[in-house]
């Protein structure tokens, strides 16, 4: 099942999909949020698809929106592909680098990327993301980590280099935080059907040329690994957003031209959809 949330900016319908059809979780919940995935909401909700006791929704000309609601954190995991953190200028971390992005960062799979005023660093960077479906506090295993999951989805942690290393004095959230610097979904993919998040392949293209290509096995700190460490020292929230970090292949590298206007960004993660961005110049 794929869980989706359809409609204009702030006025989104929670759906689910099996692929032949789609579903209005409106009888279930308002929306796909923290309260909804704590009360066991996806596995409730796949059962009333199941047994038909939801009305059938038609997705057709609407709006694809972020598939979870606007979570109160977005936690991100920097240098966690060993390739990535070299071509950055760093060896792998022997630690979880932590940083934040602003939750308003969130927006659709479909929608423009705005590129800053000025900016000619803004980068691409296709990434696994992790969705919180129990709070998560001291955890005392990797593996108990597991159960906290809802689900996965892909992002882009869309990145204004010169705000995130040049100005940054440290703090790499400058550079992350413009306004739809993080495209998410088209769909939360329930962990039940994902598993740990091992073993997908992870790739994104820039106006149809290859940029990033790997697999998420190749994590620096696999998804459980990342959420025991994370608990130990702040607590996660269900609905909390996490993504996990981004494979060799981006701006920042040398190797390829940063993004301008116009440019068409694509990002993929086997399993859970694909993403197509435009884009335009910040109004």
């Amino acid at each position: 099942m794929r869980f989706l949330r359809l409609g204009a900016p702030g006025a989104e319908i929670p759906a689910v999909s099996d692929g032949d059809g789609t579903w209005d979780l409106r009888p279930l919940t308002a929306d796909i949020d923290g309260a909804f995935l704590a009360a066991d909401g996806l596995a409730r909700a796949e059962a009333a698809a199941r047994a038909g006791d939801l009305p059938p929704l038609d997705p057709s000309g609407l709006r694809v929106g972020a598939p979870i609601a606007r979570p109160q954190a977005v936690i991100c995991i920097g240098m966690n592909y060993a390739a990535h953190a070299r071509e950055s200028g760093s060896e792998p971390p022997g630690d979880i680098v932590v940083f934040y992005k602003h939750p308003n960062t969130v927006v659709g799979p479909y929608d423009d990327i705005l590129l800053p005023p000025g900016s000619t660093t803004t980068d691409w960077e296709v990434e696994l993301a992790v969705v919180i479906g129990r709070r998560a506090r001291y955890l005392d295993s990797p593996e108990e980590a597991l159960a906290h999951i809802a689900g996965f989805a892909v992002a882009n942690d869309v990145s204004e280099r010169e705000y995130q290393l040049q100005r940054s004095l440290g703090q790499w959230s400058k550079g992350k935080s413009f306004e739809t610097f993080n495209p998410l979904g088209p769909w939360l993919v329930p962990a039940a059907e994902v598993g740990d998040g091992s073993g997908l392949g992870i790739r994104s293209r820039v106006n149809g040329e290859p940029r990033q290509d790997s697999s998420t096995s190749d994590l620096v700190f696999g998804v459980a690994d990342i959420i025991h460490r994370l608990s130990r020292f702040m607590v996660l929230e269900p609905g909390d957003l996490i993504n996990t970090g981004t494979p060799e292949g981006v701006g920042l590298s040398g190797r390829f031209p940063y993004l301008g206007a116009g440019d068409v960004v694509e990002v993929t993660i086997d399993g859970l959809g694909e993403q197509r961005s435009v884009v335009r110049p910040a109004p």
